[in-house]
Order: C-alpha cells, then structure tokens, then sequence
C-alpha cells in the first residue's frame, strides 16, 4: 500500500510539475545543492563539492555529472546515487581555476515512466546556450532557467589568482591612442530632439532627448534624459545588453526623475526607439578577422563619442560619471572605463561579457561574443576588443557581478579582468546564477548592492569597494 501510494504521489508531482512548466511558472526543481562553502569560494587544496538531495519535487529521471576546470576540461565524471536519500559531488581544486558541474538528466525513473506518461518537450523562453542544448527527451526541470532538466553547479577556487590566458598585445594602447585622436579631430555635433514623456512612466518633472552625435565613422544615437530646471547633476551612462532591439525609454526617465544626468548609449548605429534599423543580427561576427573592420570598433568609439558629449554639457557637474550596464552593456562600460580612464567615478556591471575570448585556446571556455576559436585571425582581432586588455588601465572602483553557471560571460573571465585592476574592486559572486537573462531571480545581491552604490554616488558620495561576501 504504501508504495502504491508513493506512485501516486511522484505521478501527482510529477504531472503538477510538467503543467507548471508549460504555463510558463516556476520551473519544478527535482535536485537541491548545498556547497560545503556557502560562499562558493576555496582555497587550493581544499574539497570542493555539493551535498545533493532529492526536492522538492520528487526526482523522475537518473541523472550523471561532470565536473569540468572552467567549464573546458573535463576532471571527474560520475553517476548520482539518492538512493539512501542523498549524494555528494566533489573534487580537490588544484589551482586557480572556476569548477563547473553539469548535473544531466540521463532517463526517466521506472516508477515516473509507470505514473506518467513522457512529456513533450516545452519551448524554453530563451533559447539554450552551453550544456544542455536542446531537449530531444522532453525533461524538464533543471536550474539553469532552460526547463531542459540540466542543472549545474558552480565554485570559485583561488579565484583572486586566475591570471591572464592569453598575452595583451604589445601595441594595444597605442591602437586605441590613435583611434581616440582621429576621433578628437570629428566634431561631435550634437542633435537633440525632445521625446514626448509618457504619464505611465510615472516620472514626472524631467526632460528627455533623443541625441545623435557624429562619431569616427558612424553615429552614436540614443537618448538623454535629466530633471527638469536649473541645476547640475552627477552623470549616469547606461550601455546596452546584446541584440538589436529598442532601447527602454521608461527606465532612462526613471533614472532622471531620481536625479541623474542620464545617458542612455544605443549599441548600433540606429535611433533608440527603432527596434531594428539596418542592423544586421549577426553583427558580433561583422569583419571579425581585422581590427580595423570588426562591429566592435565603432560600437567601442560611439560610447567614447558619448562620453565626450557628456562631459560638455553645462548640466553635468563635472565631478561625477558612473558606467553601468549588464552583459554587453557591462563589456562595453568595462571597456569605456578603460579606454577613457580620466572622468570615470565608478563602474557598476553585471555578469559583464567580453572577457578571454581566447579562452577556448588555453582550457577555458570563452563566451560571448563567441567569436570562433579555430580562426587565428579572428583570434587575434578578438584580442584588441577584450575587455581583459582595457582592465589594467581602469582607475575607478568597480562593482562586478558573476555568476558562477553563468555560460554566456564565463566567470573565469570576469575574475580574469577583475585581477588586472589596480585599483579597488568588489567582486559579487552569484553562485546560483546563469546569465541574467536565465535566472533573474538569482541577482537579488546584485540588484541590492548596485542600488544601494547608486545612491551613494547620487548623494555626491565616495564609493569604496568592500571585501568579497
């Protein structure tokens, strides 16, 4: 009796958990992890590991794991065991390095094939990147926020010592150097043109433009916005995530109504409210193979262009500029901090992309922008729109969050870029978190944190940098 009655409870689980999925609710999560650090941070040396459990809702499938050294080499494989209602998954860590573990579902349980019958597949809202591609069995589940039923977990060993894989090149600065003096020689001829406010943004008393200025060899579009009146005001420059799409006018009027001077850079070359222009979609991979051709030289110049105009306007206090921006937009604020280390205050990112895009060559897997490895010229161009090489050069205080599953800005990388600053920094670890756009739900700490630097600085406040939590 009592088995029957435990097939009819994992059948009740396991078909509320499948109709939860396909209303697009929370995903049914069948595996628990708890780190042996909560930190998610070890030593060299030290066991790394999980203890697994089942839950909440009961396990339906088997499931195997690997653990690989920053998600390239694998170093131990096996199969999970919750038999006596729990297993573990560990392994030494040996060396600055970021441990990644795919925990795969590998079938379904006889128990949940009798109580229920195989589910199809539901389409995940994003599609799927790294492990776990694609869903052929119809699992679902997982952490990952893909409901393939992959989940993985993550851990940072040493991770203030990983260093660079790749070498900078040694005529980095002085490739950049030209570019900002060829661009110093365009006149920025700025246009504005007054956006009409909506009362649903609820952020009353500010104005708003959109601008476009005249860049080397394009324009930088997108839009400004400030409190209305008198005044001067500390300078916020927003840059964008990967895509092509129009940019969210009702967050750049939040942002002005709490009082900044707001600068809201458009990744492309297109006005801000277009959600396509001429845009190609492949663009990270346009004229990768020279550095004189890639997109990212003139999406790089554009946010420098609107930087300039910035610090012209009679309205900026000429103290404060903070760089904010998430994965794209936090390689591009990472990069402008950089590139124009002067006038920066402060640098806010979250799971910045962008970094060690050689990564693939050196047992590292590189993410975004995914330029491929197996190109040595797309490798080298790759080099001179890292933001790993423009790091050295940052003189602000940073605030960077990574995740440690994340597979679209790769932490190592994050670490990587993080370790070449010399000056004050705070790294945010998000152990559970994937890329935002997964697991948005996992960068509370974030979300917490940057507001909170936001208003110092808005305050005309000193943002100093506190130790790794």
């Amino acid at each position: 009796m009592t088995r029957i009655c435990s097939r009819i409870a994992l059948a009740v689980f396991f078909t509320a958990a499948f109709a939860a999925a396909q209303r697009g609710g929370p995903i049914p999560q069948q595996l628990t992890f708890a780190p042996y650090h909560s930190s998610g941070i070890y030593n060299v040396g030290e066991t790394v590991g999980w203890t697994v459990t089942p839950g909440p809702v009961e396990p339906a499938y088997s499931y195997k794991w690997t653990i690989r050294r920053n998600n390239a080499d694998v170093l131990k494989e096996g199969k999970l065991d919750l038999s006596s209602g729990k297993d573990k998954i560990e392994i030494t860590g040996d060396a600055p390095e970021m441990i990644y573990v795919a925990v795969e579902p590998v079938a379904k349980l006889a128990v949940a094939d009798a109580a229920s019958p195989a589910p199809e597949a539901p389409v995940p809202a994003t599609p799927p990147v790294g492990p776990g591609r694609g869903n052929p069995n119809g699992f679902i589940g997982g952490n990952t926020g893909r409901n393939n039923g992959l989940y993985a977990v993550g851990a940072a060993v040493a991770p203030a010592k990983i260093g660079l894989s790749t070498p900078r090149p040694a005529d980095f600065d002085s490739f950049w150097e030209g570019k900002l003096a060829a661009q110093a020689k365009v006149p920025v001829n700025p246009v504005l043109t007054p956006v009409a406010l909506d009362p649903a943004w609820n952020a009353p008393g500010i104005e708003m433009n959109t601008f476009v200025l005249d860049a080397l060899g394009s324009h930088a579009q997108g839009y400004l916005a400030r409190p209305s009146g008198e005044g001067k005001f500390p300078g916020l420059i927003l840059l964008q995530y990967a895509g092509v799409y129009a940019l969210n006018a009702k967050s750049v009027a939040s942002r002005a109504a709490e009082g900044w001077l707001v600068v809201d850079v458009d990744s492309h070359d297109k006005l801000p409210s277009e959600p396509r222009g001429n845009i190609p979609q492949n663009y990270a991979a346009v004229g990768n193979t020279d550095r004189e051709t890639s997109y990212f030289l003139n999406m790089y110049l554009r946010d420098s262009r609107a930087l300039d105009y910035l610090m012209t306007r009679p309205d900026w206090d000429g103290k404060t500029i903070v760089l904010m921006g998430t994965s794209m937009g936090g390689q591009q604020s990472m990069m402008l901090a950089g590139l124009r280390p002067e006038k920066i205050t402060a640098v806010l990112v979250c799971v910045p992309s962008g970094a060690d895009s050689n990564g693939d060559l050196h047992g590292r897997k590189a993410g975004y922008p995914n330029w491929p490895s197996n190109d040595p010229k797309v490798m080298n161009t790759a080099l001179y729109f890292d933001t790993v090489n423009f790091a050295s050069r940052i003189h602000a205080p940073v605030l960077a969050a990574m995740g440690f599953i994340d597979t679209t800005s790769p932490p190592a990388g994050v670490w990587t870029e993080l370790n070449q600053i010399g000056v004050p920094k705070e790294p945010l670890p998000m152990i559970e978190s994937e890329h935002n756009n997964l697991t948005p739900q996992k960068e509370q700490n974030w979300d917490a944190r940057s507001k909170e630097v936001l208003g110092i600085l808005l305050k005309g406040g000193e943002f100093r940098p506190g130790e790794m939590k």
